[in-house]
C-alpha cells in the first residue's frame, strides 16, 4: 500500500501542474529535439514563440504542407524573431510517430523551417497544453503569456488548393500582438485529425 502510494504521489508530482489557458502563464516544458538538442520554453523568455502540433500523415496537416502554407508561415515568423517549435506527439505505434532521422528527413523533403521540432513521444507536452488535433496552434508572448490557442485557420480543409482561401489566425494573433492590439481571437475550435497520445488508439 505504501509503495503503491508513493508511486501515484511520483507520477503526480511528475504531471504538469495546470493546462494552458488563454492570459494565463504557458505551461512550462522542457524537450529534446531531433537533433538531439535540449529546448525549454525559458530559455525562449522575451520573445513570442508559436507552438504547432503536427502529425505528417494527417491530411488536414498535410493539406498546410503541400500547398507550401505552413513553410510560408514558419519562414516568415522567424524571419521578424519568433521562435517556432514544430512539435510531435504521437506515441510510437500510432499514426505520426517518427524518429529523430526520420522527421528531419520529413523538414528537409518539405522544405519546412521551424526554429526547430521537439519529439514529445510520452505526450507529456501535448498534454500540458491540452493540445487536441494536428494541426493545433498556441501563440506565447514575450511575458510567457498564452495569448492564442486553436485552429491555424478559419477554413478546415484536407484540400490544399483551398488552403489560401482562408483567415490565418496565428498570423492575425501576431500581427496584433505586435502591434500593441489585443489579439481578436484568441480562442478558436482546433480542426483536423486527434493527437494520437500513446493508448489512445487512431
Amino acid at each position: 500500500m505504501i509503495r503503491r502510494l508513493a508511486l501515484a504521489l511520483a507520477f503526480t508530482v511528475a504531471l504538469p501542474a495546470f493546462a494552458a489557458r488563454v492570459g494565463e502563464s504557458a505551461p512550462a516544458f522542457t524537450g529534446t529535439d531531433t537533433n538531439g538538442q535540449t529546448h525549454s520554453l525559458a530559455d525562449y523568455h522575451g520573445k513570442y514563440v508559436v507552438l504547432e502540433w503536427t502529425n505528417k500523415d494527417c491530411p488536414y496537416t498535410r493539406a498546410q504542407y503541400s500547398s507550401d502554407n505552413m513553410q510560408a508561415l514558419q519562414k516568415e515568423w522567424t524571419a521578424k524573431g519568433v521562435v517556432w517549435l514544430t512539435i510531435l506527439s504521437s506515441a510510437p505505434g500510432q499514426q505520426g510517430y517518427m524518429t529523430a532521422a526520420e522527421e528531419n528527413e520529413w523538414i528537409k523533403k518539405v522544405h519546412a523551417d521551424p526554429t526547430t521540432a521537439i519529439l514529445d513521444p510520452t505526450g507529456i507536452i501535448g498534454r500540458a497544453y491540452e493540445a487536441k488535433t494536428t494541426p493545433h496552434m498556441f501563440v506565447i508572448d514575450p511575458s510567457g503569456k498564452l495569448i492564442y490557442d486553436g485552429a491555424i485557420d478559419d477554413h478546415p480543409t484536407t484540400d490544399p488548393s483551398d488552403v489560401d482561401k482562408s483567415h490565418n489566425y496565428v498570423s492575425a494573433a501576431l500581427t496584433e500582438a505586435m502591434s500593441g492590439q489585443s489579439v481578436a481571437n484568441a480562442y478558436t475550435r482546433p480542426y483536423g485529425c486527434s493527437v494520437k497520445y500513446a493508448n489512445e488508439g487512431e
